[in-house]
């Protein structure tokens, strides 16, 4: 059914086609996460440490978007191939901050490096006019309902 000028028609197609874009800009942009066995949540967590400086987790979570619980499995996992450490703070013990181990930056700043230029790879198929568009209706998107 595609009746012109039907808003629910045209919403649901604008959503699909945001939708599978998304996935597929995604999925090719973080195949450079497949060789160093990084997941989309772990690389999340070395990006945002790597740019932001040591975090507590809960900032970590607000940052990429996650729930605080599962950025405990994360860094976890992370801890475990010592790309991270959790240090507690000396006055509040509950309070965790979370650092980049040294093999942990020397690991993101190649793999960002490599990331950043799949990126740029992908945009390459717009124009820059096309991707300031882009970005501006993203934006406006991803603010509706925020005050």
């Amino acid at each position: 059914m595609n009746p012109a000028g039907n808003e629910t028609y045209r919403a649901m197609n604008t959503y699909t086609k945001l939708m599978r874009a998304a996935e597929s800009v995604t999925s090719r942009v973080h195949r450079v996460l497949a060789e160093p066995k990084l997941t989309i949540s772990q690389f999340g967590v070395l990006e945002a440490l790597y740019h932001k400086g040591p975090l507590c987790q809960r900032d970590i979570a607000s940052k990429i978007l996650k729930s605080t619980g599962n950025i405990t499995l994360v860094i976890d996992n992370l801890e475990k191939q010592n790309l991270v450490r959790r240090e507690r703070d000396n006055k509040d013990r509950r309070y965790l901050t979370i650092y980049l181990t040294e093999s942990g930056t020397d690991l993101i700043a190649k793999v960002f490096t490599d990331v950043e230029a799949a990126i740029v790879t992908e945009m390459a198929s717009l124009n820059d006019n096309e991707q300031e568009l882009l970005g501006q209706l993203c934006k406006k998107l991803g603010m509706k309902g925020v005050s």
